[in-house]
């Protein structure tokens, strides 16, 4: 079995593809220098005294990159398609479209309903609108897609991701396995890392863990911040300075030195993260109590058996939450008892938990002062004072009235601070902390990477890749909804 190259089979485009990116970035250069000489543009007036300016040589050298560009597009669609079609034959970028498959039809299938629908799909459908908002939920949803059938369901990975394959330590990307069953796929894609596993498959296993914990932390700590953010800004007062001053206390430690403090094993071993995940993720019953309880106050046969089963199974989901192997703390010298084994419906990992709890923790103050300053704003507007004059309640007010008129913000502030806590977590991976030692999760594999980057750099820079890619696709996405919600 040959060493796959880059291309492959495909190998006759890459000098087309060479000769589009060179007359792209020349082109752009040139006008952005262009740019920079004063009278460089020349004006002409045109009909009816309209001044006007003229395509000119400015013009030419933007119409010639931005042919440049179509055309490298073009090309790395050619090599996607002739991937996806004859596989490792088209090279290491024809394997990986091959195994990736599964994710370009669930992108397309995606794309293809959301345009197709998006005139009813609200502020989501208008994020269709912007060419740079649609490149940044493409990116997101690629890593989605990719932890989801990779991290669930295996359909993604070529080797276990733990595996040791003998002879394959540190080998470079493409390179075939000595000794391959014919069940076995036949190639390191990505390479081997120095433990001499598939840098591949815990590539795709990693992005699992990104897409677990980074959304849902974000998401808990939105819910905390909203929760006690909300009333701080509208009823002010002692309840402000004291939420206020709390919040200021949190966020006046490093966040680095606070993540370690944390995620250290003899905090951990105190059972202290296991308390705070009790406090914080209490939050969301909360926060689901007071809304069902304010919008149907005035319908109780409604409300009461709708507080009842959401509540009940909210409740259900908070316990098993929070406990572990029927404790919610399993300390050496104590234990506090949690959700009995054969109710609990899942356990999550020690030190997923840890991690998970620690990203709450640092950001919730963060959308606290946020939305605080939001209701501050946005109770002072006349909508606010006529539902106060309907005799509307002020939770109602809050979370029915001034919430959705912040969605705007906390939408886009939503997205960025995803990026955040991915790079947080990836911080945390790189100096070892939180995460099991094994664990594929991009950070522990960068830091893995990094002592030998000067001989076999592709351990470490293909998560690091992975990694500014979905932070950049969180960031477009939150550009691209900026963008549109100032239109509503």
């Amino acid at each position: 079995m040959e060493t796959l190259t880059w291309t492959g089979s495909m190998g006759w485009l890459n000098p087309v593809l060479g000769l589009a990116v060179g007359v792209m970035v020349v082109a752009y250069a040139l006008q952005i220098l262009m740019s920079l000489i004063p009278d460089a543009q020349i004006r002409t007036v045109g009909s009816g005294g309209v001044t006007a300016a003229s395509q000119g040589v400015s013009g030419l050298l933007g119409r010639l990159g931005g042919y440049g560009f179509l055309a490298a597009i073009g090309i790395l669609l050619v090599y996607l398609l002739a991937g996806v079609i004859i596989g490792p034959a088209a090279g290491i970028f024809g394997g990986l479209a091959q195994q990736l498959l599964p994710v370009w039809i669930a992108l397309v299938v995606l794309f293809a309903l959301s345009i197709t629908f998006k005139r009813k799909l609200g502020l989501y459908g208008k994020l269709f609108d912007s060419t740079v908002g649609m490149i940044g939920f493409g990116l997101v949803m690629f890593w989605v897609f990719a932890g989801v059938f990779g991290g669930v369901f295996d359909m993604l990975i070529t080797h276990d991701s733990l595996s040791q394959v003998s002879g394959m330590k540190n080998k470079l990307p493409g390179t075939p396995l000595a000794r391959a069953e014919p069940e076995d796929y036949q190639w390191f894609l990505l390479g081997g890392d120095n433990l001499a596993r598939d840098v591949f498959s815990r590539l795709i296993k990693g992005s699992w863990v990104v897409v677990q914990i980074a959304p849902m932390a974000t998401l808990f700590a939105f819910m905390v911040g909203i929760t006690l953010g909300l009333p701080a800004g509208y009823y002010g007062g002692k309840l402000d300075v004291f939420l206020s001053f709390l919040a200021n206390l949190i966020l006046a430690f490093p966040v680095i030195l606070l993540f370690y403090l944390l995620v250290t094993p003899e905090i951990v071993l105190t059972g202290i993260p296991n308390y705070m995940a009790l406090v914080l993720f209490i939050f969301p019953l909360v926060f689901l109590a007071v809304l069902l309880n304010s919008r149907f106050y005035t319908q109780p046969s409604l409300r009461t058996p709708l507080l009842i089963v959401v509540l009940g199974i909210a409740g259900w989901l908070y316990l098993s939450l929070v406990s572990t192997d029927g404790a919610i703390v399993d300390a050496p010298t104590y234990r506090l008892p949690g959700l009995p084994a054969f109710m609990d419906l899942f356990d999550i990992d020690p030190g997923v938990l840890v991690v998970f709890v620690s990203v709450v923790f640092v950001n919730a103050p963060t959308v606290f002062r946020i939305v605080r300053g939001l209701a501050l704003d946005i109770k002072t507007r006349d909508y606010v004072a006529a539902a106060q004059t309907r005799g509307e309640g002020p939770w109602y007010i809050m979370l029915w009235e001034i919430l959705p008129n912040a969605r705007g913000p906390l939408i886009v502030d939503f997205c960025l601070r995803i990026g955040y806590t991915t790079i947080l977590l990836g911080t945390l991976g790189f100096f070892g902390l939180g995460l099991e030692s094994e664990s594929p999760d991009w950070g522990t594999t960068i830091n893995a990477g990094r002592r030998l980057l000067a001989l076999y750099p592709h351990a470490a820079i293909a998560p690091a890749v992975a990694l500014l890619s979905l932070v950049l696709g969180l960031n477009l996405l939150a550009d691209g909804l900026r963008e549109e919600s100032l239109r509503d």
